[in-house]
C-alpha cells in the first residue's frame, strides 16, 4: 500500500458569509391576503361574473340521423391498413380474412369545455442592473385589475406579469451584498479530487504528475478560489424584489358517451371524431334538453351545473362550448383459417380495433 499524500490535505474554505433565507419582502397594499412569508404567494379568488346569466337552450335543429354505413371495401381497407401499422401483426387474417356479416351502430358523445382563468402571486426577485423601476407614488394595481392579454380560447396557456409599482431595489440576501457564494463545485475549498489519480496521488506507481503526489487539483469552476459569482444577484451585489402574477388558461373538457351495444371498448373513441349535430359556444351554456336520447340530456345538466359550481369558485369563466356528436360503429364479422372473429370500425376517421387479431408474433426488430 502506498501512504496516501492527498488524505490529509484539507484546504482552508474561504470565508463566506451566512445568508438569510429570503429577503426581507415589503408589505404592498392591497396584496396583504395573497402574500405569505418567505416568498410564498397564494390565490387569487375571482370576482364577481361579468356577463348575464345564460338563457335556456332548445333541443338541437333538425338534423339527418341517417349517417351512411361503410362498405365491405372500406371496412376490408380499413383492416388492411390497422394490420400494416402494427409491426407485431401478420397481414394475412386482414388479406385473406372472408367478411361474413356487418352491423352498424351508432353512439352519441356529449362534450363539454370550459375555458378559466386562474391567477396567484408570489414574491419573485432578479438582478438589479440600473434597470429602470416600475415603481411609483402610485398604488399597486389588485390582482384582477392587472391587465393581461387572453389568449386563444379552449387553448391552455401561461403567463408571468410583473405587477406594476411592487418593485424595490435591496442588497442581495445570497451573497450578503459581496456578489460572490461559496463555490459548488468544490464546495469551497478550491481543490477538487484529480481526476488522473482518483485521488491516490499515485499512477502506475508513480507520483502523479497532474496532482504532483497530492491527489487533488485546481477546481476549474471557481479557478482554485473557492468562491463563483453569485447567482441571484448576477455578481451586482443588488436584486430588484417584486410581485409576480402568474396567470393560468385552461380549457377544463369533459365527456360523456351514451351506452351502446356493440360490445367495443368506448374508451377507444376518445381518438375519432363523429358527426356533428349540435354545437353553443357562449359566456355559460345552458344544459341541453328535449334531446331524444334523455340520459345525455340528464348527462348535460349534471355536467353544466357541475362545471359552473366548481370553477366559478376557484377561476374566472371565460367562455363554455359544448358539442353532441353521433360516433358511426361498425361491428364486422369475419373468418379466417375456418374460425371466427371480429374487429370494428369507428368515427369519421375509420379507425379499427381488433383485441383479438388471430395472428400477432413477438418478434418486433427496429432496423
Amino acid at each position: 500500500m502506498y501512504p496516501n499524500p492527498g488524505a490529509a490535505y484539507a484546504p482552508p474554505a474561504p470565508s463566506a458569509p451566512a445568508a438569510p433565507s429570503a429577503p426581507a419582502y415589503g408589505v404592498v397594499p392591497g396584496y396583504e391576503d395573497y402574500m405569505g412569508g418567505g416568498g410564498a404567494g397564494g390565490f387569487v379568488p375571482p370576482p364577481a361574473p361579468l356577463h348575464p346569466v345564460p338563457s335556456p337552450d332548445g333541443p338541437p335543429g333538425p338534423v339527418d340521423w341517417n349517417i351512411p354505413s361503410i362498405s365491405e371495401a372500406e371496412a376490408k381497407n380499413a383492416f388492411l391498413e390497422y394490420a400494416s401499422s402494427n409491426c407485431c401483426y401478420s397481414s394475412a387474417p386482414a388479406t385473406d380474412g372472408v367478411i361474413t356479416s356487418m352491423q352498424s351502430f351508432n353512439t352519441y358523445r356529449y362534450r363539454l369545455e370550459t375555458f378559466t382563468e386562474s391567477r396567484t402571486t408570489e414574491w419573485k426577485t432578479e438582478p438589479y442592473t440600473g434597470q429602470n423601476l416600475d415603481s411609483g407614488p402610485a398604488p399597486a394595481p389588485p390582482p384582477w385589475a392587472v391587465h393581461v392579454q387572453v389568449p386563444e380560447m379552449f387553448k391552455d396557456k401561461e403567463d408571468n406579469v410583473k405587477v406594476p409599482n411592487t418593485s424595490t431595489v435591496k442588497g442581495c440576501h445570497v451573497c450578503s451584498e459581496t456578489g460572490q457564494t461559496r463555490c459548488e463545485q468544490c464546495n469551497g475549498t478550491g481543490k477538487k479530487q484529480c481526476t488522473v489519480c482518483s485521488g491516490s496521488g499515485k499512477r502506475l506507481s508513480e507520483t502523479c504528475d497532474t496532482c504532483s503526489g497530492t491527489g487533488h487539483e485546481s477546481c476549474m469552476a471557481c479557478f482554485g478560489n473557492g468562491l463563483e459569482k453569485c447567482k441571484t444577484c448576477d455578481g451586482t451585489k443588488q436584486i430588484v424584489t417584486f410581485i409576480n402574477l402568474k396567470v393560468e388558461w385552461k380549457n377544463n373538457l369533459e365527456d360523456y358517451v351514451a351506452q351502446q351495444a356493440s360490445g367495443m371498448n368506448i374508451e377507444y373513441l376518445s381518438s375519432v371524431t363523429g358527426k356533428r349535430l349540435f354545437q353553443d359556444e357562449q359566456y355559460m351554456v345552458y344544459p341541453v334538453f328535449g334531446f331524444p336520447d334523455p340520459n345525455l340530456s340528464q348527462a348535460s345538466e349534471k355536467m353544466v351545473q357541475e362545471h359552473q359550481s366548481k370553477f366559478g369558485q376557484s377561476s374566472r369563466i371565460h367562455k363554455q362550448k359544448h358539442t353532441i356528436e353521433l360516433i358511426p360503429i361498425t361491428k364486422v364479422n369475419y373468418s379466417w383459417k375456418d374460425n371466427p372473429h371480429i374487429y370494428y370500425v369507428f368515427g369519421n376517421e375509420l379507425q379499427v380495433s381488433a383485441d383479438d387479431y388471430p395472428a400477432t408474433c413477438c418478434c418486433c426488430t427496429i432496423m
